[in-house]
């Protein structure tokens, strides 16, 4: 059975779509057919990351309107074998018809075993599609107006039946404990009120391989935390790669 993972967050910054280009890669990177499918719609930047710029020939905005079929709005990730991505439409007054959407996901069932969507805003529509994923991934950092925006959105989307929610603790500096403006980990945690999933460290590898559309090298932090990640969504047991105690 294929699974529907919505990646969200409470504000932007966080690195929502990092995460989302990132984890699908390595869930790729194991073998799992993958499709990340971007909402963001006028602010498109999944196909730099995942070093398709010059490739995406359609979005799935071509496919809301009718004029292409979805299998053609999706483009293959050349650097990974299995990780396909559907570009939000560079058109930032289309609206995002939830129906619609979530039917590309059922369609695309029968090809992936992963169907990451990368969320965008807080609109109604946006709910409507988290609320049809089997999974929310909640990306937080770890200061305050981050962590009580994910908390209030988190208890937003219990109250309407998004009930299946895990925590990623995004951009945490080795020196985080030394700040005083910033929580621990373990308080991030308890603040959100959400099962942590994994931690993911203040990587600068992260950033520049984002922006040039390069895989990260396996060897580097950031993408250790990512494996450890995927490791957790397919049921093993395998520990944080960041120590917060």
């Amino acid at each position: 059975m294929s699974q529907i993972i919505a990646v969200t967050a409470g504000k932007g910054g966080t690195g929502k779509s990092t995460t989302s280009a990132n984890l699908a890669h390595a869930l790729a990177s194991m073998g799992k057919r993958t499709l990340v499918v971007e909402l963001d719609f006028g602010l498109r930047c999944l196909d730099i990351m995942l070093g398709i710029r010059d490739k995406a020939k359609h979005d799935i905005g071509d496919y809301l309107e009718g004029t292409i079929d979805i299998l053609s709005a999706t483009t293959k990730v050349e650097f990974v074998d299995n990780l396909y991505l559907v570009c939000a439409t560079k058109n930032p007054f289309m609206d995002i018809n939830p129906e619609k959407v979530m039917g590309v996901c059922e369609e695309m069932r029968e090809h992936f075993e992963f169907i990451i969507i990368d969320t965008a805003g807080v609109g109604s529509s946006v709910f409507s599609v988290i609320k049809a994923a089997e999974l929310v991934l909640m990306v937080s950092t770890p200061d305050p107006v981050c962590v009580r925006d994910s908390a209030m959105l988190s208890d937003f989307l219990y109250v309407k039946n998004s009930t299946n929610q895990k925590l990623i603790i995004n951009k945490v500096h080795s020196t985080f404990k030394d700040d005083n403006a910033l929580y621990d980990l373990d308080e991030v945690m308890d603040t959100v009120g959400i099962p942590l999933l994994g931690v993911v460290p203040e990587d600068n590898t992260i950033r520049v391989c984002g922006a040039k559309g390069l895989p990260l090298p396996p060897n580097c932090d950031g993408a250790k935390a990512y494996k450890a990640i995927a490791k957790r969504l397919l049921g093993e047991d395998v520990p944080l790669t960041i120590n917060i105690n």
